[in-house]
């Protein structure tokens, strides 16, 4: 469903992707390990179009991303940002809905409401919740508004911006265990960009460790922990010592 060729991308003198390239398969659950600053976010947004690529190609379902109908091409995604990212002068349904109450999937506001309450209840919150603000919910629940929202438009694609940032692990035990069972129900394709590891344990089909600009190791979760990659041992285990400068 996804593919990255070769991908490069620099800012001024620094050079974050450095010819980066990863293939995500239809329907599967792909995540993006990495210290800060590696360019997980980069090409988060290089797959969107939000930043355009200095060289390399990157085909989503086999269209080059530069080609084509724009706004049909970002209907096809939905997005879990890091801060839930809610409109505070909209209610919390107005949040859900606010794809469907303009652009090309506009809906009728009644429609437009129903389906938000019922993505709301996916997510285990009353509709009671739907007329609040986001000021007056948790963080949990605000991040679990913000799933609603990700799959509000049933979309094909999507992705998920550490999920789990700010929340306390129980929680994030939820969060994980309600984007692994709605990616699966809704067959959808789905990357995610983390250094939590218990959602990468979640959450994963296949990991990918990124590094200095490139793909240092992919493979299925189940084989991360047997790996000898050094950066990927390194990284999943937490330890100060390796390949990977700590910033001290």
């Amino acid at each position: 469903m996804i593919v990255m060729q070769d991908v490069h991308k620099r800012f001024g003198p620094n050079r974050v992707l450095r010819g980066m390239s990863l293939e995500i398969a239809r329907g599967s659950s792909m995540v993006i390990i990495g210290g800060s600053g590696t360019g997980k976010s980069v090409a988060l947004k290089c797959v969107l179009g939000l930043i355009r690529p200095d060289a390399g190609r990157i085909l989503v379902d086999g269209q080059d991303i530069r080609t084509g109908d724009r706004d049909a091409f970002l209907a096809r995604f939905g997005m879990l940002f890091q801060g839930a990212a809610l409109f505070d002068s909209l209610s919390v349904w107005q949040n859900v809905a606010f794809r469907l109450l303009r652009g090309s999937l506009k809906r009728p506001v009644d429609e437009a409401r129903a389906i938000a309450i019922e993505k709301l209840r996916r997510v285990g919150l009353k509709p009671e919740v739907a007329d609040r603000f986001p000021s007056e919910l948790s963080g949990g629940m605000q991040k679990r508004v913000g799933l609603a929202r990700a799959i509000a438009a049933e979309p094909e694609i999507i992705f998920f911006d550490e999920p789990t940032t700010g929340l306390d692990p129980i929680m994030a035990g939820v969060i994980n265990d309600l984007i692994r069972e709605i990616v699966v129900e809704m067959g959808a394709t789905a990357m995610t960009i983390t250094h939590d590891m218990s959602s990468v344990r979640a959450i994963a089909d296949r990991v990918a460790m990124l590094h200095d600009g490139v793909i240092q190791w992919t493979g299925p979760v189940a084989g991360m922990d047997a790996a000898d990659d050094p950066y990927l041992s390194q990284f999943i285990n937490g330890r100060a010592d390796g390949p990977i400068e700590a910033v001290r």
